[in-house]
């Protein structure tokens, strides 16, 4: 069975998923981590869910602000022992919940090209794609969603 917690940046299962996480984009986009690195630091998150399946750490994801009426998701990771139970989807739907729990009317997100996982999972979890946004405008290897019926 997977728990979700709502805690913060500070959490460290959380600071250790993330870890796993930045490994593995490391792998995957190679000298383009650099890039994206810079946008993913994690301290001062407020808002950040955790999975927990027989109590270790095995999923999580965070929002923040990004404009007065959306959060951005990011730091979105399932350990690969955990994939395909469903994690993900659940932690998502916990972060959509907290978002119109804050007020906010949308979500939004940047996800890789070379994630076709993460791109997946945003698609059945009814994102639609939006032209890039903000820093990610005009890079070749990020994709940008959005979902506004919360």
């Amino acid at each position: 069975m997977i728990k979700l917690i709502r805690t913060d940046s500070d959490n460290h299962d959380f600071i250790a998923l993330v870890k796993e996480l930045d490994a593995d984009l490391a792998i995957r986009d190679g000298d383009e981590q650099a890039f994206y690195a810079q946008f993913n630091k994690i301290d001062k998150i407020k808002f950040v869910v955790v999975a927990y399946e027989n109590d270790q750490p095995v999923g999580c994801g965070a929002i923040k602000e990004y404009s007065p009426i959306a959060m951005e998701i990011k730091r979105m990771y399932t350990s690969p022992a955990a994939r395909g139970k469903g994690v993900a989807t659940k932690v998502i739907t916990e972060l959509e919940r907290w978002t119109a729990e804050l007020s906010y009317k949308k979500c939004l997100l940047e996800t890789g090209k070379k994630q076709p996982e993460a791109i997946g999972l945003y698609q059945k979890c009814g994102y639609k794609s939006i032209p890039n946004y903000g820093q990610y405008a005009g890079v070749e290897n990020s994709v940008c969603f959005e979902k506004d019926d919360l």
